[in-house]
């Protein structure tokens, strides 16, 4: 495939060296002072674009590959709230999109695992359930998308709590998310339940940014001559 990377920083370059090894060419590479590249002819040849840049230009770099009918790969975070934006430009427009709020396979299972733990401490009031995530202080956003992904899952799958806040709570039906920035750090996340008598923990700590990376030029091969919008389930597998 023919690949553009829209953010060319720490991930764009990984991911660069992963897409050339698994046999990918790479065609186009845009940043912020490189934006008149989506204009050119060597943009026309691109089969799939892979966004990694920040919460203030993601939505507008997503709509304009939609707009030139090239398929995306968004893996940029802090932009949800206009999410419902993109839907309509797919719906009304075509074309295919991906995002996730993390590509790691690892991350993915890991998803998995905690809507099952919550699903079975459902009902099991002697525990009490928080998050925490630490990453590197270049990290933009706060929490995590992954964080929030865990939060939604373990909203949707547990009854204690209908809401998530990004600080140390007493309310009981708020899930508390502690984020640290420390570095360096790729990425860890801890989902905690917390009685007088145990603990109960899973923990995704990521050793480097290879993993991310990897899951993303996969997201590309799987989007590629595809119509619609895609999570990284549908690339793993998983269902619903």
């Amino acid at each position: 495939m023919n690949i553009a990377l829209v953010g060319y920083g720490k991930m764009g370059k990984i991911i660069e060296q992963i897409a050339l090894e698994r046999g990918h060419q790479i065609s186009a590479k845009i940043d912020i002072d490189t934006l008149s590249t989506f204009n050119s002819e060597t943009f026309s040849t691109v089969d799939v674009a892979i966004e990694f840049t920040s919460p203030h230009t993601a939505l507008q770099n997503i709509l304009t590959c939609i707009e030139l009918s090239t398929p995306v790969v968004c893996g940029s975070t802090g932009w949800l709230a206009d999410l419902s934006v993109v839907e309509d430009k797919i719906s009304t427009k075509g074309g295919s999109f991906l995002y996730s709020s993390n590509f790691s396979i690892g991350v993915n299972i890991f998803f998995e695992v905690n809507k099952k733990l919550a699903q079975l401490m459902n009902g099991i009031p002697q525990y009490d359930v928080s998050i925490r995530e630490v990453h590197h202080t270049q990290k933009k956003d706060a929490p995590s998308g992954t964080a929030i992904t865990l939060a939604e899952g373990v909203i949707e799958n547990n009854n204690a709590k209908n809401s998530w806040v990004n600080h140390e709570s007493d309310v009981k039906n708020e899930l508390q998310i502690v984020s640290e920035r420390i570095d360096p750090f790729p990425g860890l996340h801890e989902v905690k339940y917390s009685s007088s008598i145990d603990d109960i923990i899973i923990t995704h700590n990521a050793h480097n940014r290879n993993g991310f990376a990897l899951g993303a030029v996969m997201a590309a091969e799987f989007i590629h001559n595809k119509k619609g919008i895609f999570t990284m389930k549908d690339v793993l597998g998983f269902g619903n």
